[in-house]
This record gives structure tokens, sequence and C-alpha cells, in this order.
């Protein structure tokens, strides 16, 4: 696949062609993925322990830690990733509710309604709801497959 072919060009070629490129792409788009976790946790295997002790030192459980291996600085970034108790943050919400204050000063708010449901409800119901309600289109895919006979599906 020439980088200086347009979308165009690609949308052109026969379809048996543009089969193969899609064929192709995705297969090295796993290889990819599979090389990069591999690679990921020889990472990990290799420089565990100096993480550890450089966090240590450093006394942060998270963040950036700069190891140096040889001439290669290595920098490890541990994110933090927090997720709250919906149902604590719930009574909390009514706490505050009942207390006078505002619980958006305290908490961001977010209602939705799961698409099941509402498809689901009486149409009376879904009609008072519908002028909230947006839908937009989402990233398309694109799979294609051999017939069995061998066509292109």
């Amino acid at each position: 696949l020439p980088i200086s072919m347009t979308e165009a060009d690609l949308a052109a070629l026969p379809v048996e062609q543009l089969y193969e490129v899609h064929l192709n792409l995705a297969q090295l788009v796993d290889w990819v993925k599979k090389a990069q976790a591999k690679t990921h946790g020889a990472l990990q295997r290799r420089y565990v322990e100096r993480e550890r002790e450089a966090r240590s030192e450093a006394g942060k459980d998270f963040g950036v830690v700069h190891l140096q291996d040889e001439s290669i600085r290595v920098t490890v970034d541990t994110p933090k990733r927090i997720s709250w108790d919906q149902k604590q943050l719930a009574e909390m919400a009514k706490r505050i509710a009942a207390s006078g204050d505002r619980v958006e000063d305290y908490l961001d708010v977010e209602f939705s309604v799961p698409e099941s449901r509402f498809t689901n409800w009486p149409t009376a119901l879904r009609e008072q709801f519908a002028a909230a309600r947006t839908v937009k289109p989402g990233k398309r895919s694109y799979e294609l497959t051999r017939d069995s006979d061998g066509e292109v599906a």
C-alpha cells in the first residue's frame, strides 16, 4: 500500500485488492498490539524492582519516576485510576440535598438512560423524555469476509 495512495485511489481498487489491503492491515494491527503487549511485559519485568525502589525513595505510589539503565533514561508513569462507589455517592447526594445545599456544588451529576430501557418504555413515557435525547452516529466500522464460495461479502 503506497503511502501516496489517496482514499479515492483505495476506494477505486478492485474489491479483491481492497479486501487484501483490509485483511493485511487488520493482521498488522493485531501483530503490533501483541508485540507492544509483549514488549510492555518485558519492560515491566526488567524494571519492576528498580521502579519499586525509586517510588519508595520518592515517597510516592503514583506519577512519574525516572530510572537510568546505562545510556537509556526510563520514565515510568503510573497514573491514578479513581473510581467511586455510586451507591455511597447517591446517599451522600441525598444528605447534601436534605441539608439544603446544592448537590452540584459538591458532585458532578450526569443523568443517562440506557437505550435498552428507553426502547422498552411505553410510548407515553418515551415521548416525555424524547426532547432530552440526542442520537448521533458512532464511528463506522467495516468487516470484509470471504464467502465460502470465494465471493467477498
